[in-house]
């Protein structure tokens, strides 16, 4: 485990003693997709109850953390795991699908995703993202992750990694895989920037999220 990690769960035994129920890891590094440049480390921490006391305990905790170039932990009780899954279904089943138990007790392995409202999820964060590409502030990562779901939504068991999810859904949903392959390679270092044509890449891109958002769209409401 990267030394970083054990650090980490040493501390929030520190700050939490017994309120500890459980770390976990989730994201590109528990599916072994973490990237030291472009990746974080996403915790999951569950603790007994969460007032201000505990808020204070881990304020230091937390900003040493992020000064690590990783988010802060998600905090949540075990009765809100328990009882969230309904709005963030996309997020829990990705921890669900993909986590490493850092510490304490398993809360994610048995953890029932109430999927009530996952196809309106799914269709939100993409539209949103699409949003945000155009404003230059969404990645190819973020993409991955909601063709997945969208995979998943028309019924496909969906591949983890991402260029498989990227295969499987270009040829599921009629896209070229092409521009997303590149943008990958990009993000890997396996290509520099200015050996692209961007503005080609581009329009094939949204394209290529256009078609997903369209096939979303049109699954049963």
């Amino acid at each position: 485990m990267d030394k970083r990690l054990t650090q980490l769960v040493e501390r929030l035994q520190a700050a939490y003693g017994p309120r500890l129920v459980s770390v976990v890891l989730y994201g590109s590094a528990a599916g072994g997709e973490h990237h030291p440049r472009y990746s974080d480390f996403n915790v999951l921490c569950v603790l007994t109850e969460i007032g201000t006391a505990e808020l204070g305990a881990g304020q230091d905790l937390f900003r040493w953390w992020r000064e690590q170039s990783s988010p802060s932990p998600l905090l949540l009780t075990e009765g809100e795991l328990a009882t969230c899954t309904d709005c963030f279904a996309v997020e829990f089943s990705d921890i669900k699908r993909q986590h490493v138990l850092l510490y304490g007790k398993d809360v994610v392995s048995g953890l029932e995703i109430d999927s009530s409202f996952y196809r309106a999820q799914v269709e939100h964060e993409l539209r949103a993202k699409l949003l945000r590409l155009r404003q230059k502030a969404a990645g190819v990562s973020t993409f991955c992750v909601l063709f997945r779901h969208a995979l998943i939504l028309d019924g496909d068991s969906a591949p983890l990694k991402k260029r498989e999810i990227v295969e499987r859904a270009a040829e599921r949903f009629r896209f070229d895989a092409l521009p997303f392959q590149k943008l990958l390679d990009i993000r890997e270092e396996r290509l520099k920037p200015r050996e692209v044509d961007p503005l080609p890449l581009l329009a094939a891109y949204l394209q290529g999220i256009s078609a997903v958002i369209e096939a979303v769209d049109r699954l049963e409401k």
